[in-house]
């Protein structure tokens, strides 16, 4: 399995509401990509402070490396992406990316 984990950085302006309609869009995508087994995601709950302004996020899993490198290429994973870009601090920069293989 893949545990696929994005940290955010979402600009200041970004209110709950769209938040939650961006993780809603990614869960969809499991209606459309074979293989894509559970999405969690809100915002960060450690108390320790070392999250680097990377305060939201969510984890993705897949069944395995194959799945991950359909979803990423997949049209409507593409149009969630540009979107989560353009909410993030910095676009790209306000995102990190890190896929842990289980």
């Amino acid at each position: 399995m893949i545990q696929h984990c994005v940290f955010l950085r979402f600009k200041a302006a970004v209110q709950e509401p769209e938040k939650k309609a961006i993780y809603a869009a990614i869960a969809q995508l499991k209606d459309v990509v074979p293989g894509m087994l559970d999405v969690k995601a809100g915002p960060n709950a450690s108390p320790e402070g070392l999250s680097s302004g990377y305060n939201d996020g969510f984890i993705v899993t897949f069944e395995d490396a194959l799945v991950r490198d359909y979803y990423l290429k997949h049209p409507a994973h593409v149009a969630v992406g540009e979107r989560i870009v353009h909410a993030t601090d910095g676009g790209l920069a306000g995102i990190l990316v890190f896929d842990l293989e289980t």
